[in-house]
């Protein structure tokens, strides 16, 4: 064998059916997806505003109009510190109120069943929904651990 690396074919000295491919888009397959069965999220089925509203990203008059407004009550329907959000079903019936982690006041992170005080923020562009703001935690639920935001966990009695 020489040392001297022989030149690549140019294409033209190829076979005509070298570069083309033996598999056609009909005969490829794919792989099997082995569905998971999740445990249903508690805000399944909710449609979550997009991007999400939070305290940095509101305005000033819109925090203003906030700040004026009515202070309403509820019950934490479910709240996911790791994702950020949460509902607040209202003690005067409605749909659900979204929560953002930005908007909860006190040192205790909410939980199902935990009743709260909040004022109401509407969402943009179209300002058509409303969001939770300056929630506090009125009542801990009962019999339940709470987390406060440094990681220490308490048993409400």
């Amino acid at each position: 064998m020489s040392s001297e690396a022989k030149p690549m074919e140019s294409s033209s000295q190829l076979s005509p059916g070298f570069l083309q491919s033996h598999v056609s888009p009909s005969s490829l397959h794919l792989p099997v997806c082995h569905r998971r069965d999740r445990s249903p999220s508690p805000s399944w089925g909710y449609l979550i505003p997009s991007p999400l509203p939070t305290r940095r990203t509101r305005t000033s008059s819109a925090a203003a109009r906030a700040a004026q407004g009515p202070v309403f009550t509820g019950v934490c329907k479910c709240f996911s510190r790791s994702k950020g959000h949460g509902f607040i079903t209202p003690s005067d019936g409605g749909s659900d109120i979204f929560v953002h982690i930005s908007d909860i006041e006190g040192e205790y992170v909410p939980m199902e069943g935990d009743e709260v005080s909040y004022k109401v923020c509407s969402i943009p562009p179209k300002h058509e929904k409303v969001q939770a703001v300056e929630v506090n935690i009125t009542q801990l639920a009962p019999g339940l651990k709470h987390e406060t935001w440094s990681g220490t966990v308490i048993s409400s009695e």
